[in-house]
């Protein structure tokens, strides 16, 4: 195993015999740098790598030892190296005076050998220790970013898995879970400028917000296929059957829910959205026809962004609408279907949401 290298200790001080005591004192052991002046320690102390502990002389002619001192510990690069003050003064406010400004230790000259070393042996050990710590400190906080990323990068899969289990029972969809989720974190993200819904649309509600929005339409894996997949118009009774996907998606979170160890804030977006997504603003939506500000800006957002999809793609019982009569039919319906004032920011912003519809077309 090799042996770890010699520690650097930069000498500093403005008389060579000084110099040639305390690095006569500590070459045996260390490795010896030294500076005869505050200009000289500071160039050599910010190269690499940096010096593990500073024998810093307090009276010199230009910079003194303080000013040095300073100039160390404003510098990211060098406020790290211990620094022990060497001084001619045996003046005990000195001596608090370089303790309060950050130094690690005190030596009077003439200096004693033995306490010297002491000393020195001291700082150095303990620099090791604070590097050691330092170390698994880094590597403790890269490993816990790591297992995050990791963990938010499986509920992110597991979330698009879901979502494309739903689609599988109605094909013709393709990228509507991709468009509708960018539709929706583009409109919540302008939305946050207005004054109805800036207190609610956090970046964290809306990261929440659009890693939920595939979630939207789980429940249609519960809706038969018959149903889904029907050409022509859906009877009364099988858009009875159509309707509850809501009841059935939401109901399937909140399991899941109950099931986790603690509780999911993003399982709480994406129940609301998946139960919510279908009312409308004056009432006449479903499952429990819900009006205005009752219904959850979360689901009103998805329900903007649900019908515009349907709209301009083409599904097994329509044809695709051109992008601008979308628009109109969005803001004829402003006011019963949507709110309004989120209407109006998404009609005035269309083209975001064209770019995403190009983008991610099924074609």
């Amino acid at each position: 195993m090799q042996a770890n290298p010699p520690a650097t200790i930069l000498i500093v001080d403005d008389l060579p015999e000084n110099l040639l005591v305390l690095g006569g004192l500590l070459r045996s052991s260390y490795q010896v740098l030294a500076a005869n002046s505050g200009e000289k320690a500071l160039r050599i102390a910010r190269n690499t790598p940096h010096p593990d502990l500073i024998l810093l002389d307090v009276m010199m002619p230009g910079m003194d030892g303080y000013q040095v001192f300073d100039a160390l510990r404003q510098d990211m690069a060098t406020r790290a190296i211990p620094v022990i003050f060497v001084t001619s003064l045996d003046d005990l406010q000195a001596e608090l005076r370089g303790l309060d400004l950050g130094a690690v230790d005190y030596i009077t000259k003439p200096v004693i050998p033995p306490i010297v070393l002491a000393r020195v042996r001291t700082q150095l050990e303990l620099k090791r220790a604070r590097d050691l710590l330092s170390g698994q400190n880094v590597y403790l906080e890269a490993e816990v970013a790591r297992r995050v990323a990791e963990n938010d990068l499986t509920q992110l899969v597991s979330i698009r898995a879901l979502a494309h289990l739903a689609e599988t029972k109605d094909p013709e969809t393709g990228n509507h879970i991709l468009r509708t989720q960018g539709y929706v974190r583009e409109l919540a993200l302008l939305l946050r400028a207005h004054p109805r819904f800036r207190d609610t649309l956090s970046e964290r509600y809306i990261d929440l917000l659009t890693r939920s929005a595939p979630l939207h339409d789980i429940g249609k894996v519960g809706i038969p296929d018959s149903i889904l997949q029907k050409p022509g118009p859906l009877t009364a009774e099988e858009w009875s059957i159509m309707k509850t996907h809501t009841r059935i998606g939401a109901e399937a979170i909140e399991r899941a829910e109950r099931d986790a160890e603690c509780a999911l804030d993003f399982l709480t977006l994406a129940k609301e959205i998946s139960l919510r997504h279908h009312e409308k603003w004056d009432g006449s939506g479903y499952p429990d026809g819900l009006a205005g500000d009752a219904i959850p800006l979360s689901a009103r957002i998805m329900a903007l962004a649900d019908v515009f999809d349907a709209l301009i793609m083409r599904r097994v019982y329509k044809p695709a609408m051109d992008m601008e009569d979308a628009i109109l039919f969005i803001q004829q319906a402003r006011g019963r279907h949507f709110d309004p004032d989120m209407t109006d920011v998404f009609c005035e912003h269309r083209e975001i949401f064209f770019d995403i519809a190009r983008r991610l077309s099924d074609a």
